[in-house]
């Protein structure tokens, strides 16, 4: 166990150290006349000097048997008494004081912290109070000094056992406070993600319509082939935008934990579709996909997915290697395109993201990637293609309601 304060890692050395350290107190306040030891001391006072150093001892198992320690320190304590009283065998030096040692205080704290049956810890706490103030020879101060040193140890045990459970209601109830709080952000924000989806869907995608349609009869009844052409790449232009359009008012009216466009796991099918529509395309992936949380492999689709359509747009027939690395704190991409077999007149040189096509172009792209702190590079190659890189962070947190702990 390496988690936690030291003295909680190392709980028995330090019970073991403060027995010690009791024990040690014990044996020279007894010998100083704070307690039983006689003016002439005996064989017989040093073996019970010495019984009262091993009694004290046992405070070392007072986390683990602290009935036990109860019982081992309350026997020595009724033993001494006896042997002053009514044998005779000792005869203090100070006949008012308490013989029980000063182990008994912190022995008396025991049972109450760390037993769970509190109604027999009460019960020998009684007995050793008992035993301890012995009242069967009546004096004030014996009986006061023992039951507070018995006495303080369980009252300093119930109030931080009451201190621990308040912290802990209080910890649950300032949690429960940030769930509640954070149901009622996202619920706001799931409006306000709502009504903005309405708006631009209401005012934007009619005005994308409407050109789109107007660049459709002008395609048809235009003159000329220039004019022709102009009007089918803003109609294209046009319906592209509306599909982008559409995706991103989808992306608007799902909550972020409901967002299952693909993810790394896409690449494939990017890669199949290619090669079916004739531009052959090559997949290399390394490392572990579980390495990049779901929004890094969101925009690294959409990476993939734009790459492989402006070749297919810019160099068709060109063979594509998409190659992928999952590390621990980045994932790198890099889509590389040759040379097309044999390109057209007037055709732009390599594939990747052309700023002239239809598409979200270099600048877009990297504001996409950069809303996750990433980096892009993108230009040709030195044998004609194109060569778009890409490095993503490998986890980017997104908003999840906080769980309790």
């Amino acid at each position: 166990m390496t988690d936690g304060p030291w003295h909680r890692r190392h709980c028995v050395v330090l019970d073991v150290a403060i027995a010690v350290l009791f024990a040690l107190a014990d044996t020279a306040a007894t010998m100083l006349g704070a307690s039983w030891w006689p003016a002439r001391p005996g064989p017989l006072a040093w073996a019970v000097l010495g019984v009262q150093a091993a009694a004290c001892l046992s405070l070392a198992a007072r986390r683990r048997a602290p009935l036990t320690v109860i019982g081992v320190l309350g026997a020595f304590t009724l033993a001494v008494t006896l042997l002053i009283h009514p044998v005779g065998a000792i005869t203090p030096e100070h006949s008012a004081n308490v013989w029980a040692p000063y182990s008994t205080a912190l022995a008396a704290y025991g049972p109450v912290l760390h037993r769970q049956d509190r109604r027999t810890a009460y019960v020998a706490l009684g007995v050793f109070s008992f035993v301890v103030a012995r009242p069967w020879q009546p004096s004030v101060p014996v009986m006061t000094v023992g039951l507070l040193r018995t006495a303080v140890g369980p009252l300093l045990a119930l109030y931080f056992e009451a201190r621990r459970r308040l912290v802990l209601a209080l910890t649950e109830r300032a949690e429960r406070a940030e769930r509640e709080r954070h149901l009622l952000a996202e619920q706001a924000r799931t409006e306000e993600r709502a009504r903005l989806a309405g708006e631009m869907h209401d005012v934007v995608t009619h005005r994308v319509s409407l050109m789109v349609l107007q660049a459709g009869a002008l395609r048809m009844t235009a003159a000329d082939d220039a004019t022709r052409q102009a009007a089918e790449q803003l109609r294209a232009a046009g319906c592209q935008a509306l599909d982008e359009l559409r995706d991103l008012v989808g992306i608007l009216r799902t909550a972020p934990g409901g967002d299952e466009s693909p993810s790394v796991s896409g690449f494939a099918a990017l890669v199949e579709e290619s090669t079916a529509v004739g531009t052959p395309a090559e997949l290399v992936e390394q490392g572990d996909r579980t390495l990049a949380s779901p929004v890094v492999g969101r925009t690294a689709y959409r990476v993939v997915r734009e790459a492989l359509t402006n070749v297919r747009k810019h160099a068709p027939g060109a063979r594509v290697t998409v190659r992928v690395e999952y590390g621990e704190a980045w994932l790198l991409l890099t889509v590389r395109n040759a040379p097309p077999p044999a390109r057209a007149a007037g055709a732009p040189v390599g594939g990747g993201l052309s700023g002239t096509g239809s598409g979200l172009g270099i600048a877009n792209l990297r504001q996409r990637i950069e809303l996750v702190h990433g980096t892009l590079r993108a230009g040709s190659t030195p044998d004609g293609g194109f060569c778009v890189e890409a490095g993503l962070p490998a986890y980017v947190p997104t908003a999840e309601p906080v769980v309790g702990r």
